[in-house]
């Protein structure tokens, strides 16, 4: 049993939370700019432009890339060998990102009740997914979700017999109907299978992905490039000024689910696509 104290987490998700707003991974810059070079439409070309610029801003000068700090959505692998000392994971999770985001001057976007409307002030509770894991080590994932994709993301409890392309035109109209609200290029979050909690978990986790990493079967890694090219399709474009690129990738996770069901959920992200990891 090896003991990992919550002081080491509470700085931890203090770190992730302000480096994952301000330093946007180098797989999504990658992908931008080979947008940018297959983008027909020239208001598109110089969104995408913009984009990047306003992201190498964030990085250098270590300050959001967008005001939309999020949600902190935290993802964690607890080892089963591992023993949390001196206090509770949970709270430790919370801890770090209150001084985060209190620290790290980011917008605080929770609020307490969600009719009632009182913001909490320092962008507490978050919403942590835990699997429990072999080994001693925990790893930690942070991923600031925006209300701009999330507010345009969907889940459907499909009939069986809706099958392969009852899913797709589900992705896609998801898509269309978001139009330019969720920040294109979006990178599309899909998840099928499992129960209605299920699947929108799998879909917020198919996020977390490296941008350019196809899924391991070929099965469903021929429907992400099928389904790419269709939402390019739509000519919603870089920010909806129309244009080839609406989105830079899609990311397709699966699980078992039950006979007389199909869940398929869709969890949009933003071109920002923010999330940092790191392994204790």
């Amino acid at each position: 049993m090896r003991d990992i104290y919550v002081s080491e987490i509470v700085e931890a998700v203090q770190g992730l939370c302000i480096e994952a707003n301000c330093d946007i991974g180098d797989d999504v810059l990658k992908a931008l700019g080979a947008a940018m070079e297959v983008e027909e439409s020239e208001q598109g070309r110089e969104a995408i432009r913009q984009i990047i610029e306003n992201n190498m801003i964030a990085r250098d000068d270590l300050i959001p890339a967008c005001q939309d700090t999020g949600l902190a959505v935290v993802f964690v692998e607890l080892g089963q060998e591992v023993h949390i000392a001196g206090g509770s994971l949970c709270d430790a999770i919370n801890e770090g990102v209150r001084r985060g985001y209190v620290g790290g001057y980011l917008r605080k976007s929770v609020v307490r009740d969600p009719l009632r409307r009182e913001n909490t002030g320092d962008n507490t509770p978050a919403f942590i997914h835990i699997s429990v894991v072999p080994g001693d080590r925990l790893t930690i994932t942070v991923a600031p979700k925006g209300a701009g994709s999330e507010n345009m993301s969907a889940i459907a409890m499909l009939p069986p017999s809706a099958g392969e392309d009852g899913v797709k035109e589900f992705v896609i109209e998801t898509v269309r109907r978001a139009g330019p609200n969720p920040c294109p290029p979006v990178i599309v979050g899909v998840g099928i299978g499992g129960t209605f909690e299920g699947a929108a978990i799998l879909a917020k986790r198919a996020l977390l992905r490296p941008l350019g990493e196809r899924n391991s079967d070929s099965f469903y890694a021929g429907m992400e490039d099928e389904l790419l090219r269709r939402i390019n399709d739509l000519g919603i474009g870089p920010q909806g000024f129309g244009g080839r690129v609406t989105a830079l990738a899609v990311h397709i996770e699966v699980m078992p689910c039950h006979i007389a069901s199909l869940p398929v959920a869709v969890n949009l992200n933003c071109h920002a696509s923010r999330h940092k990891t790191i392994t204790l």
